[in-house]
């Protein structure tokens, strides 16, 4: 496995195809993209235990759109819709919107309102992850080998040997 080769897919990805929600990826490129990412996250955490930055929710933040398109892409190679990745980044906003203002409310009215937004918290925090899950098992499911209708089916990626053609 070429270390660098899984880099280079991550940078083309973020690089070419910042917001690309058209067209097919495969499910090898997919997880190694979804590997890289997951280094680069820890690689920020670390950083922002030693500096003191909010660099993990920086990296978070910037890369949402090029995970939502890679994500859109890879459920489009299953067959399915691309725009169910929304019912994630949806969810996922209205729970941490909650949780500030959870936050928020707790620090001006006391406890007393912490008990009641808890409740909802948790109904909250159950759909994320039921989205969570139908989205992980859609992404492990094998692509479609024939044209589907968003596209040709992509080329078989293959971290061993480094790709020099754009995606």
């Amino acid at each position: 496995m070429d270390l660098q080769a899984i880099f280079d897919n991550f940078r083309r990805t973020v690089t070419e195809h910042y917001f690309d929600m058209n067209g097919r990826v495969g499910r090898s490129q997919f997880w190694y993209f979804v590997l890289a990412y997951i280094a680069g996250a820890i690689v920020a955490a670390i950083l922002q235990a030693v500096v003191f930055l909010p660099l993990a929710a920086l990296y978070n933040l910037a890369m949402l759109l090029p995970s939502a398109g890679m994500g859109a892409r890879r459920l489009q190679d299953t067959g399915r819709d691309g725009k169910i990745v929304w019912a994630f980044i949806i969810v996922a906003f209205i729970s941490q919107l909650f949780a500030a203002i959870t936050l928020l409310g707790a620090m001006s009215t006391g406890f007393l309102f912490l008990g009641p937004a808890l409740a909802l918290s948790w109904l909250i925090s159950l759909a994320l992850l039921v989205v969570s899950v139908v989205l992980i098992y859609f992404w492990c499911q094998p692509g479609d080998p024939l044209p589907n209708a968003y596209g040709p089916p992509p080329p078989v990626f293959d971290p061993s040997q480094r790709v020099t053609t754009p995606l």
